[in-house]
């Protein structure tokens, strides 16, 4: 692992253990770079719950409990999707917080609305509603999946501005 991911990393570790807080991931176009990433650093089973990867609609469905409505409406690529994600991520660990990313990576797979690139991103604390964002990476595959994995934990950071963790 290069030293920018093991440095936010061993931030992100050194946030939730000092709040007391366990992360679960639900990734799908990341395919678990980011509980990668995390259980990399020595020490994360202390704060690192659990990770899901949901690469396809059914396990989306199926796993997190993404409803079809959803998927059929807003598309896998969504911050509806992602927010359910996250939510669903929540419900099946004893994670106190969650995050979500799912986009599109490419090379292919892009579309007018939502080229190659496209990823959308939730972050939850249990017990309130998930904040939901969605960004546009450049670069190959591998440099839109890196992108995404850096947005999502520097992003995670910053739950502690939300009123959940502040009660």
């Amino acid at each position: 692992m290069d030293a920018e991911l093991e440095q936010l990393s061993a931030r992100v570790g050194a946030w939730l253990k000092g709040r007391g807080l366990r992360l679960a991931t639900a990734e799908s176009c990341t395919g678990g770079w980011v509980a990668q990433v995390v259980t990399a650093t020595a020490g994360s089973s202390d704060w690192f719950e659990r990770g899901v990867v949901t690469y396809s609609n059914d396990a989306k469905r199926e796993l997190l409990g993404v409803s079809e409505r959803t998927l059929e409406e807003q598309g896998a690529v969504s911050e509806q999707t992602a927010g359910e994600m996250a939510l669903g991520a929540i419900a099946v660990s004893h994670a106190d917080v969650a995050l979500a990313i799912t986009g599109v990576a490419g090379p292919g797979g892009g579309s007018a609305g939502k080229p190659v690139g496209t990823v959308c991103f939730a972050w939850v604390v249990r017990g309130a509603q998930p904040v939901t964002a969605c960004e546009q990476f450049a670069g190959d595959r591998e440099a839109v999946r890196r992108a995404a994995v850096i947005h999502a934990l520097t992003r995670l950071i910053a739950l502690a501005t939300l009123p959940a963790l502040n009660q």
